[in-house]
């Protein structure tokens, strides 16, 4: 592969300007070869309160403009060692869940095809599910680390099988997931009642609430999720309600006590050692957001996300990561590689 085509160089072209893509990098279409695809999926229809979350990839790829090519804590250029590209939008049905579901799996199926790695921009949480079909065609059963204030394994709701809160129920009962390796990280709030987290651990998931990462420290849960995972293929998948409303106040079900953002950036840069194959980020909805602070920290955490993939792109066993680094060592900033033409 040719060295990697990143980002519009903001000291040329103004953020406010340029592509409309995520970070401002060049469509899949204008690569030939890609590790990691973003792609948005803008589908709500599986919301149980407030709606909006359609408009959630929107939001966070404008919320992306900001970034920048160097992660400076973990020192990498996530758009240098790997070829990122904006995949667009998958069109679904926004009317019939179970064909959106349908449509979103088979759509994923293809880009996996094409794509090393995908990162997915919700839409809901509905989501998820026919992401990990994709996945599980793509790698084989995955370990979820799910980042959330909710279970997300309920049974269902007013008769329907499929919305934002049963995705990892359908998942574990489809064969989808590693059930020993399943985590969630950040579960606070109300539940219906304690039979809730009785089918959890039945559907194969560990629970580390809000009140265990106040007891033991981010270290301790650290430890506790990669002692979960081990060397399984991971998914993660983040609902940005994990995040407190007071730093993720655009979204559809919002839940007091939640994690600072500095918490999720730390958990998340922890992963880098972890076998992840693909993500997804969910249930941004900006009409309920104030100064784009909820699309802004779902595009960080797409990007933190990129410096995990780059830092595995990058190790000595990675068949590409010898050429690619030698390469990534020169400045992202470079106008071959930056300014899309």
């Amino acid at each position: 592969m040719d060295d990697p085509r990143g980002p519009v160089d903001g000291r040329v072209v103004p953020r406010f300007a340029g592509p409309p893509t995520f970070a401002r990098l060049p469509r899949r279409d204008e690569v030939a070869d890609c590790d990691v695809a973003i792609v948005g999926v803008p589908f709500d229809s599986g919301v149980t309160y407030r709606p909006g979350a359609r408009f959630g990839p929107a939001a966070i790829r404008h919320g992306s403009r900001l970034l920048r090519p160097y992660h400076q804590d973990m020192k990498v250029e996530p758009f240098a060692l790997q070829q990122v590209a904006d995949a667009g939008d998958i069109a679904c049905n926004p009317f019939v869940i179970s064909e959106a579901i349908s449509e979103i799996d088979a759509a994923a199926g293809l880009l996996l095809e094409q794509n090393r790695h995908l990162i997915a921009l919700g839409g809901d949480h509905t989501i998820a599910l026919p992401l990990l079909r994709a996945a599980r065609r793509r790698f084989g059963s995955v370990a979820v680390l799910h980042f959330d204030a909710h279970l997300d394994t309920w049974e269902g709701h007013f008769g329907v099988s499929y919305n934002h809160g049963t995705p990892f129920r359908r998942a574990s009962e489809e064969g989808l997931l590693r059930l020993d390796r399943c985590i969630h990280v950040g579960i606070r709030g109300p539940i219906f009642g304690s039979q809730d987290l009785a089918d959890d651990a039945m559907l194969g998931f560990q629970v580390v609430s809000t009140m265990d990462i106040e007891e033991h420290g981010l270290r301790g849960v650290i430890q506790r999720i990669r002692g979960r995972v081990q060397d399984a293929r991971l998914y993660v998948s983040v609902d940005i309600d994990v995040l407190d409303p007071a730093h993720a106040p655009g979204t559809g079900t919002p839940e007091p006590g939640g994690l600072t953002m500095r918490e999720l950036q730390v958990m998340l840069r922890s992963l880098v050692d972890l076998n992840v194959v693909g993500a997804d980020i969910v249930e941004v909805a900006p009409a309920y957001d104030h100064a784009e602070v909820t699309s802004m920290a779902a595009a960080n955490v797409a990007y933190e996300l990129l410096a995990v993939f780059a830092r595995s792109a990058r190790r000595p066993n990675s068949a590409a990561s010898a050429k690619r680094s030698a390469k990534g060592t020169a400045s992202a900033t470079g106008s071959r590689r930056n300014v899309v033409s």
